[in-house]
């Protein structure tokens, strides 16, 4: 099974040749070596270029062992090179190489070399290429199978595939699995030996079953607000084991760093400003989190939620959580301030969504209470209800754009010209 991944291979293209190195980032197993390996490498077949001008190296092959010493790659790529035209270099998980910032400045000296290169962790990669190259790399960070991308593959009742997609998530692998058993089997074997075990390795974590109580925790309680403190409380009230915030911290950024969760910010629409105090934090796929939990707690309002948060990314928008401050009156006349929550605040260069989810919609009183919050912005941004149900959309009265999950996650412009 081939899924294109147009948005990607878009990027790709779109950078070639531009005298800077490409780096693929994204979670283990989301697809960039198939990305790079098959569906960029057809693309450059398909216009011309010969096998012989596309280098091609796996670093995570124990048979490329040898080249992960940056002296061995640079000579065997320099050996591959036999004429002045064009070469394509395409490395696979390039922080196996001791010294690949070296590499990549290299590779930037060669005139006739377009690189391009994949990594599974922003600490070892994203982090490095604002110091290392000064703006010759291009980071192109790459997710899970949107749910346009899942259904394009799999098509058929959309009911059946939402209710698949957010049980299993968007690692491609899954799609290929025989039946429910061998997904859970999957996710849960790649959650513990792989994710876990490499952020354990990589930082040197003494204790594991911290790690793993805390991914329960945030599994558990997907889109609420917390902070390290509040984290560390609730290790104390429901767990019974202290451990400090500062060490909570550390693992939020351990967690963050190798792709298996999001940060999102919460801004202060009207005062224009973050709230430190506070975050949220979302899965990068649904089907990990779920493995976390055993697939215990499959709660669709959370996992909605989780969903529409990682799609915004997808589509290339930076996404915070909003809060809305504003003054009420008490019944004694009293005046009040109150908090009103902004599922998430999308920006894209100068435009701006305001965006709330919701499960159901089933009357009146419920439509005023999830759009509460939009009443209290006094901007001129678009605000957007996204309701589970099947519907056709539509602005009420307030001109609130009211659309169907599934019409969001397959057409993107709706949101946008709607």
């Amino acid at each position: 099974m081939i899924i294109p991944r147009p948005t990607y291979l878009q990027q790709l293209i779109s950078s070639r040749g531009n005298r800077m190195i490409k780096i693929i980032t994204g979670i283990r197993r989301c697809g960039k070596s198939f990305l790079l390996f098959d569906i960029f490498h057809e693309y450059l077949i398909s216009t011309g270029i010969g096998e012989d001008h596309i280098i091609e190296i796996a670093l995570d092959d124990r048979t490329n062992a040898e080249l992960r010493d940056p002296d061995k790659i640079l000579y065997y790529i320099k050996s591959r090179i036999k004429d002045n035209g064009q070469y394509y270099v395409l490395l696979d998980e390039v922080q196996m190489i001791a010294d690949f910032p070296g590499v990549m400045n290299s590779l930037l000296h060669m005139r006739n070399v377009d690189a391009y290169v994949t990594g599974s962790n922003s600490r070892f990669l994203s982090k490095d290429v604002v110091t290392e190259f000064r703006g010759r790399g291009q980071d192109i960070h790459m997710y899970p199978l949107s749910f346009s991308e899942y259904y394009s593959a799999v098509g058929g009742d959309l009911s059946r595939c939402w209710r698949d997609y957010f049980t299993y998530g968007g690692l491609p692998q899954t799609l290929l699995l025989p039946d429910a058993k061998a997904k859970r089997d999957y996710l849960t074997h790649l959650a513990d030996t792989v994710y876990i075990a490499d952020v354990v390795e990589r930082h040197k974590v003494r204790n594991k079953p911290e790690l793993d109580e805390l991914l329960q925790i945030l599994a558990s309680s997907i889109g609420s607000p917390c902070n390290p403190l509040k984290l560390a409380n609730t290790f104390k009230s429901l767990k019974k084991v202290i451990i400090s915030n500062k060490t909570i911290s550390k693992y939020l950024g351990y967690l963050c760093d190798a792709f298996l969760i999001e940060k999102a910010l919460r801004y202060n629409i009207k005062g224009k400003k973050y709230i430190n105090t506070l975050s949220k934090y979302y899965f990068t796929d649904t089907g990990i989190r779920n493995a976390l939990l055993e697939f215990r707690q499959l709660e669709q309002t959370h996992l909605m939620e989780n969903i529409i948060y990682n799609e915004l990314l997808y589509r290339g928008y930076s996404v915070d959580v909003g809060v809305v401050e504003a003054i009420r009156k008490d019944e004694n006349g009293k005046s009040i301030r109150k908090q009103f929550e902004v599922d998430f605040v999308a920006n894209d260069s100068d435009s701006r969504y305001y965006i709330q989810s919701a499960y159901a919609i089933p009357d009146e009183e419920k439509m005023i209470q999830e759009t509460n919050s939009f009443r209290n912005i006094d901007d001129s941004f678009k605000r957007v209800l996204i309701v589970k149900d099947d519907m056709t959309p539509y602005r009420n009265d307030d001109g609130i754009l009211v659309i169907g999950l599934y019409d969001f996650l397959l057409d993107p412009e709706l949101m946008i010209k709607g």
